[in-house]
């Protein structure tokens, strides 16, 4: 079975505002339609509605910004459960949530997979100043390990050094990834693999750079006297190589770039790297991402496993 783990649809009321010109990818008919025409059985749905801008850039107080934040993810995950029903045996989908929001956010996250089925979460790599391993954010962790879900991290609509990508889409293709791979680093070092041993947390697009930089990490954590003109290192919250917890996680295949597939798929294993593609809302790169995956330098057992096996296992479908 081929399943595309990365792919993001809107509520036919969102994707009919203005801001699209009516010409939004990320509509259902598009996903069957590619999901058709490019041979895939299955497509995992996510909705990045909630990747919000901050308080500061809407010029809203933060309350009434999370009170917003709030009812628009429960409005996509009913719309997320109304879409699995509707086409079930074609489409899985998961839910939304902001880690660091607050009890009214996990008790809509558990609503969502508990009552209507949703098969994970979606969450950003950061959200208003908030990255998801701050302290805020533990009692999110306690819940998706819980609940057994995957956590999809995906980079949100801005980034830290935003000011300088704003022409040639710099904050899309360099800016989104290098903030999912910040987050990521965090994680690492701030110990929630540590603390949460069993979580199950799937960074899109390849983890944004970070199989690159692991090595720059890993000398940092076992160099920590050679290198103390670097900086501190502390409090120590980890017990291995910043490597170990990499392997722990899993890495989708989007990027578009077969070395660097090739570099994350070495780092992570097989076993932790999953088909994705991106589309929509990236609607004629559908044939491309599969087509990356097919060129992968791996055994026909292991490319099974990354074209569907490991998000079967993931999502509890096998």
């Amino acid at each position: 079975m081929i399943i595309d783990w990365h792919a993001h649809v809107y509520p036919p009321e969102d994707a009919a505002k203005p801001f699209w010109r009516g010409r939004c990818p990320m509509t259902i008919e598009h996903v069957i339609e590619l999901q058709e025409r490019s041979g895939i059985d299955l497509t995992v749905l996510s909705n990045t509605m909630s990747i919000s801008r901050s308080a500061a850039e809407t010029k809203q107080d933060r309350a009434a910004l999370q009170a917003q934040s709030l009812a628009t993810i429960h409005r996509a995950n009913r719309y997320m459960a109304e879409v699995q029903d509707r086409f079930r045996g074609k489409v899985v989908a998961i839910a939304s949530c902001l880690p660091c929001g607050g009890d009214a956010f996990l008790r809509e996250l558990e609503r969502a997979v508990v009552e209507d089925g949703l098969r994970g979460v979606f969450i950003a790599s950061s959200h208003d100043g908030h990255y998801p391993d701050d302290d805020e954010a533990l009692p999110f962790f306690e819940l998706v390990t819980r609940l057994d879900i995957p956590v999809m991290l995906h980079p949100p609509a801005a980034a830290y050094g935003e000011e300088r990508m704003r022409d040639y889409r710099l904050l899309s293709s360099i800016g989104r990834p290098a903030d999912s791979c910040l987050a990521i680093g965090r994680l690492i070092v701030r110990g929630i693999f540590e603390k949460f041993p069993n979580l199950k947390l799937v960074a899109s697009h390849l983890g944004g750079g970070i199989c690159e930089v692991i090595g720059r990490m890993d000398y940092a954590y076992n160099l920590i006297e050679e290198s103390f003109f670097l900086g501190p290192y502390e409090p120590m919250l980890i017990k291995h190589p910043p490597s170990h917890y990499l392997k722990m996680m899993y890495l989708d295949s989007v990027s578009y770039h077969v070395p660097a597939a090739q570099c994350a798929l070495d780092t992570v294993g097989p076993d932790h790297f999953l088909f994705g593609t991106d589309s929509p809302p990236m609607n004629p790169l559908k044939q491309q991402g599969l087509d990356l995956v097919r060129e992968i330098d791996c055994s026909e057992v292991d490319r099974a496993k990354v074209l569907g096996g490991n998000a079967m296992r993931l999502l509890k479908l096998a």
